[in-house]
């Protein structure tokens, strides 16, 4: 018999996206950050050479404002925050191989040369633009940097390209009264000389790269939509003041954070190269047999699927193998939220619980799609308290006590249920295939499946009656060996998705969790002491975590700071609990808008028909979207006049006042009944 050899391993270079360096890391990005490393150590597992980069963002206009407002230097913002991310990614057991920043020499270098190759190749245009410009600040302003009322359906505080009331998109300068949202100055029109890359000219090539299965089918026919409307040149400069790499020959002229940012892929894996040696040129050159991954949300697919490869062909570059887009991350079925508690940062989830929770319960919701993944909490406890403690951790559980008590933790010398483990070990190919494709969901039904029958053999064999039966001691030692080989393989299926836990095991089963040494059970091997490997989850931790997520700042308003489609949670109430608010009719004799908040109006409010002093009370009310404050006075409504006086962000609030609507512009203040005076009860 010719014994054929393995296949060569595979040479991998994998990213995810670059977190911004403005914020701490939340959930959302751990979602991806989660998603890339498990397909990382899967690809490791099976004896490939596979590396895992990223960086920090570390350019841009926000970067800059927010180290003005700290009263630090920009270089010490991104360096902060880096230490922070990394350290973040490392508690959920990230394992880059590098971890680097935009703001680098190695990105600097490329940035230039990539550059360079695209003006030599004629794919650069300059051309004057007009652009909204602060004068206070005497900077040119991003559309997110501008608000003003919608000119369509004249809603308020809304950015400067679209209205998240009606939905309309405009040029910030058609927005009535705009302001800048960095100084509150009225910006004016500026005329500037930007440089643009000519991305229409690569639009033969880019609609044979959205045919090629490169991308998600989803992720191509969203992308068509750019190349059917006519692809349009994008701008790739900024204007000085900006925090980023001057482009050579344009003084004042900066490259744009999104041109910088795809590079850093480059840059980072440079960075790795020049410290550990590692071969760069196979890797970017065209014609190789290595692979390039990018993981990454969907809300940047246009970056990664048009701008991205168009520049690498015109520098002469390999395109990515694949990019994988994943979906949004809710929870409850809602979008994080701070009021809720519900925006939950990376660091304060590492207080509280352990990441191998989270890391097991995304792989159980992550597929190959784009569909957004929901965390609800209480799946969340009962998913990872059933699957992985109840079903997986249990058979190593059961039988260790056995083994340790009667065997002096020795497995037995032979296999009594060969033909068990091997099903169980046949099964490997299947569920490759299945983290392969990114099928993470189905992967774990597979093998809970096989936890499943694991438990249901040692429920049949009763290793706990045999045990106290007479000659029995070898049946017992028998089961309990099978039951930990079966646990030995579900371990290693698991590996990638809980290191730590996997790491713990293989402690216990004195070997390593190997994917390419599953090849026949263990016998006559020694074990070590058995220690618990995951405990289960509290739920009273996870309320905790909701309650330290809450943000003591957000102002609490009788209608929801998000819009929503998801239905409402009803909380019932008993009858005398409902009848102790005491509703009143109340004069609104002054309203002005609160400094600093984007939906809140202050008003001052009299219960009494004469307006004495005594009788007023101050309300910060959600409405601001509906109405102007002038508009407010000498209106009648109704307010609950016993709630307690509640300390805000923006100053005291002495009650609430009732209004309807489905939100936005469409927000309804309760109006009494003719004849009604300030002060009167409503029953």
């Amino acid at each position: 018999m010719t014994l054929m050899a393995a296949p060569a391993p595979r040479k991998i270079l994998v990213t995810s996206a670059l977190p911004y360096a403005n914020g701490s890391l939340h959930l959302g990005h751990l979602l991806e950050q989660v998603q890339t490393d498990i397909w990382v150590r899967f690809q490791k597992s099976r004896g490939h050479h596979c590396i895992y980069i990223c960086a920090d963002d570390a350019h841009g206009t926000a970067i800059m404002l927010t180290a003005e407002k700290l009263g630090i230097s920009a270089q010490q913002q991104i360096d902060s925050i880096k230490q922070e991310h990394l350290r973040d990614s490392t508690g959920f057991l990230i394992g880059f191989d590098n971890f680097h920043t935009t703001h680098s020499e190695e990105n600097r270098f490329w940035c230039e040369a990539i550059y360079q190759r695209l003006k030599e190749n004629n794919h650069i245009a300059t051309r004057t633009i007009t652009q909204a410009f602060d004068p206070e600040k005497q900077l040119f302003l991003a559309d997110r940097f501008i608000k003003g009322t919608c000119p369509r359906c004249k809603t308020e505080d809304q950015y400067g390209d679209n209205c998240e009331a009606c939905g309309a998109t405009y040029s910030p300068m058609e927005l009535i009264n705009p302001v800048s949202a960095i100084s509150g100055a009225k910006p004016i029109e500026k005329e500037s000389t930007h440089l643009f890359f000519k991305l229409p000219e690569f639009e033969a090539m880019l609609k044979e790269w959205l045919n090629s299965n490169t991308l998600q089918p989803q992720v191509a026919n969203k992308l068509r939509e750019w190349t059917e409307a006519g692809l349009q040149e994008w701008d790739i400069s900024r204007d000085a003041p900006y925090f980023g790499f001057e482009i050579p020959g344009e003084p004042g002229k900066y490259f744009y954070v999104w041109l910088d940012a795809p590079i850093g892929y480059i840059a980072s894996f440079q960075h790795y190269c020049d410290r550990t040696g590692h071969d760069f040129e196979p890797y970017w050159t065209l014609g190789t047999d290595t692979e390039l991954y990018h993981f990454i949300g969907k809300d940047i697919i246009n970056f990664h699927g048009l701008f991205w490869p168009a520049m690498l062909q015109s520098a002469g570059l390999r395109a990515p193998t694949a990019v994988y887009a994943h979906g949004f991350l809710t929870v409850n079925g809602n979008k994080m939220s701070k009021s809720r508690g519900t925006f939950i940062k990376a660091s304060t989830y590492l207080e509280h619980l352990d990441a191998e929770y989270l890391r097991y319960y995304f792989a159980a919701k992550l597929s190959a799609s784009i569909d957004d993944i929901d965390l609800n909490l209480e799946d969340f406890i009962q998913r990872v308290n059933s699957d992985i403690v109840g079903k997986v951790v249990n058979i190593a559980s059961r039988c260790a006590g056995f083994l340790r008590n009667s065997f002096d933790s020795q497995l037995a010398p032979s296999c009594a249920e060969h033909a068990l483990v091997q099903d169980f070990i046949a099964k490997g190919s299947a569920i490759a295939e299945l983290y392969e494709q990114r099928e993470f969901n189905k992967a774990m039904r597979e093998i809970l499946a096989l936890a499943d029958k694991a438990n249901q053999y040692i429920d049949e064999k009763k290793p706990w009656v045999l045990a106290k039966q007479d000659g029995t001691e070898q049946q017992v030692h028998d089961v309990c060996s099978v039951g930990i080989n079966l646990f030995r393989v579900l371990m290693t299926y698991l590996k990638p998705v809980l290191p730590a836990m996997a790491e713990k095991a293989e402690t216990f089963l004195n070997c390593s969790l190997d994917w390419t040494a599953l090849e026949s059970p263990l016998t006559g091997h020694q074990l070590a002491t058995f220690v618990p490997l995951l405990t289960r989850i509290d739920s009273k931790k996870v309320e905790a975590l909701i309650e330290a997520s809450k943000d003591s700042q957000a102002a609490e308003v009788a209608l929801s700071n998000e819009t929503d489609n998801a239905p409402a949670q009803v909380s019932t109430i008993e009858f005398d609990d409902f009848a102790k608010i005491d509703l009143r009719i109340v004069e609104i004799i002054a309203a002005e808008h609160v400094e600093g908040a984007d939906k809140l109006l202050r008003l001052t409010l009299s219960l009494d028909a004469e307006g004495t002093p005594a009788g007023r009370r101050q309300v910060l009310a959600g409405i601001k979207s509906a109405y102007q404050p002038e508009d407010l006075v000498g209106k009648l409504t109704v307010m609950v006049a016993n709630l307690a006086p509640r300390k805000m962000r923006f100053g005291l609030s002495e009650g609430m006042v009732l209004a309807a609507g489905p939100g936005g512009k469409d927000i309804f203040l309760l109006e009494p009944h003719a004849g009604a005076t300030p002060g009167m009860q409503v029953k």
